[in-house]
């Protein structure tokens, strides 16, 4: 029997096809796919009617006394910025019903939930794949160590072989990678079951890093398990994710959900203390309609070895060049190939190390944007499910958005100078559309302070009620000045793409060391510039809008303090001392996470 969600073929003892029929369940076999289809047909309709709503409202406002250049570009910047905030409101509404709502509660079981701990002995062996570039090694290593050290406490270790592959093309980190692997193999009794492997080019970047130890070392393995070098994650999250795939032939890529680590740097610990709220309720409702299409984040998640070779390859998807952000790719084909995409939306062990400070989450976000621009030219791929064509749409919308509220911004002053000739110009309006999108904008994050509160315990496993309150308030005003900060940098980034101008993709600074305020100002003249700017003219025209527009413009005057005040470490430590921004691994830390802070 061929797997496929569309059809089900059914084959004689000779092979040939006798019988093609539709198929009533995705892969597994365990979700039926009218119910699914409803559920998404739902999502459609709530994203759409919102949506265009929205427009609409903004149509009948900004044509008041009749269409005019100006007013069609407010709209259509509207039309194109919308969206993001849109979706996010809705997974998250839904990803609250689902966790504490009478019928919710019982979505959420999902069947393969309860696989995970299942306690009957592994039959499978699996690759852990630490793939490295220009990184710190020992950082990375000692990361890799860890998580070998946690799976040997399962009694499982056996069935378990690790990997260091590297793409680095610097003489001093070369030396150091090998002679980190080799004092490791050397001290670790299962040095067989270590290895270390270095490419002369970095041909397919790191998809081609993975997809050359697969052709290699494959055959040896039912699954690998791709770490980033600041990957960590607990021996048992690792055996439930196996334990799943093992139980289910017919998933191809289970994807868990990564949290944040413990950190001293303010920044971190704002960001994903907001993170780790706002991915609870987003994460579960998304789940609940992507079902089989699900993500892929290209790390912290488990892939099936024999598909992802036969049907995820990349050469030839696009006429010139290599794709960039290949994991979104990938859980397109592995679901095109009849293997269900899944996301464990609940937190498992799963971590990573978030950007020190603002600078180099802005240099992230940039590759990520690279990459996924160039999904418009996937858009038309053949034989995908709708749901992952979607995807890659969404991909694209996530930065497609940003100069489209850049833009809007930049024009509202020129809005407000008609509008001063339209005594009926209703502003009310305009009032009550930016306050609904702003709330769709924090939706996500509100969402997940409910869910916190309304789960026992949870806010004491955040350090408590003051804690909790006092750092929910200040993430919310960090989002918003980072959204500031951010668009501008994203906007000029995107431009420079149109003009042939992109970014080469190296290794990643971890570890925060403050910013200098000749750097900050350097990095960030343009966000300064346009928000002196913008509120010069606004308080021209009308002082009022002014202060009702510092949500979302404040960051971007404040962006260099905001800047350098983050990426502190004096800041950072007494944050830290405090237990402002903490998250549950701050006030009981895993054996995994102390043994990484002990040898930091």
């Amino acid at each position: 029997m061929t797997i496929g969600a569309e059809h089900e073929r059914v084959s004689d003892l000779n092979g040939t096809i006798v019988v093609e029929a539709p198929s009533l369940t995705t892969p597994r076999g365990q979700q039926a796919i009218a119910a699914l289809t409803k559920r998404r047909r739902l999502v459609l309709f709530l994203n759409l009617a919102t949506w265009l709503l929205i427009v609409i409202a903004a149509g009948a406002i900004f044509s008041t006394g009749g269409w005019t250049v100006l007013g069609a570009l407010m709209v259509i910047c509207l039309a194109f910025g919308a969206p993001w905030p849109v979706l996010g409101f809705w997974n998250a509404v839904i990803g609250l019903w689902q966790l504490h709502g009478a019928k919710g509660k019982v979505q959420t079981e999902q069947t393969y939930f309860g696989e995970g701990s299942d306690p009957s002995p592994l039959t499978v062996n699996t690759a852990v794949l630490m793939t490295l570039r220009n990184e710190d090694p020992a950082r990375a290593l000692l990361r890799l160590k860890t998580v070998k050290a946690s799976l040997d406490r399962t009694r499982e270790g056996a069935r378990f072989s690790y990997f260091v592959l590297s793409d680095s093309d610097r003489d001093d980190v070369i030396q150091r990678e090998e002679a980190e692997v080799a004092a490791w193999r050397s001290a670790d009794p299962d040095r067989d079951r270590i290895s270390y492997r270095r490419r002369k080019d970095n041909t397919g970047f790191k998809a081609g890093n993975l997809r050359e130890f697969a052709r290699h070392w494959g055959s040896d393995f039912e699954f690998m398990l791709p770490l980033d070098a600041d990957s960590l994650m607990t021996g048992d999250a690792i055996l439930s994710l196996v334990r799943i795939m093992q139980k289910n032939p017919q998933i191809g890529i289970l994807q868990s959900l990564v949290v944040g680590t413990p950190s001293s740097s303010a920044f971190a610990r704002i960001f994903q203390f907001g993170m780790r709220l706002g991915m609870r309720t987003y994460t579960m409702g998304q789940a609940w309609w992507v079902g089989d299409c699900g993500p892929f984040w290209g790390h912290n998640a488990l892939l099936r070895i024999e598909p992802y070779l036969q049907h995820c390859a990349l050469d030839g998807l696009l006429k010139r060049g290599q794709i960039l952000s290949h994991d979104q790719v990938e859980a397109v084909l592995m679901r095109k190939a009849g293997y269900e995409v899944r996301v464990l939306p609940v937190e498992t062990g799963s971590y990573e190390d978030n950007p020190p400070d603002a600078l180099e989450f802005m240099s992230r976000d940039a590759r990520w944007c690279q990459g996924n621009m160039q999904y418009l030219k996937l858009l038309g791929m053949k034989g995908i499910e709708p749901v992952s064509r979607f995807q890659l749409l969404w991909a694209i919308l996530m930065f497609l958005g940003v100069p489209a509220w850049t833009l809007l911004a930049a024009l509202f002053p020129l809005a407000m100078l008609r509008a001063q000739d339209q005594p009926d110009f209703p502003w009310y309006a305009v009032e009550i559309i930016y306050v609904l999108l702003l709330a769709m904008h924090l939706a996500p994050k509100l969402a997940g302070i409910v869910d916190a509160i309304l789960t026992r315990g949870e806010v004491r496993r955040f350090g408590g009620w003051v804690r909790f309150a006092s750092s929910a308030i200040i993430e919310i005003i960090f989002s918003l000045i980072l959204g500031a900060v951010t668009t501008i940098r994203t906007s000029i980034f995107m431009f420079s793409l149109m003009i042939g101008r992109p970014i080469v993709w190296n290794g990643q600074r971890r570890d925060g060391h403050g910013v200098t305020w000749a750097d900050a100002l350097r990095c960030l003249w343009p966000q300064f510039l346009f928000g002196s700017t913008l509120y010069l003219a606004m308080a021209l025209i009308s002082p009022a809008a002014v202060l009702w527009s510092l949500p979302l413009t404040a960051g971007y005057v404040l962006a260099v303090p905001f800047v350098v005040f983050t990426a502190s470490p004096a800041v950072g430590r007494f944050f830290r001392r405090h237990g402002i921004a903490g998250i549950p691994e701050d006030f009981a830390p895993p054996v995994e996470i102390r043994a990484v802070q002990a040898g930091i």
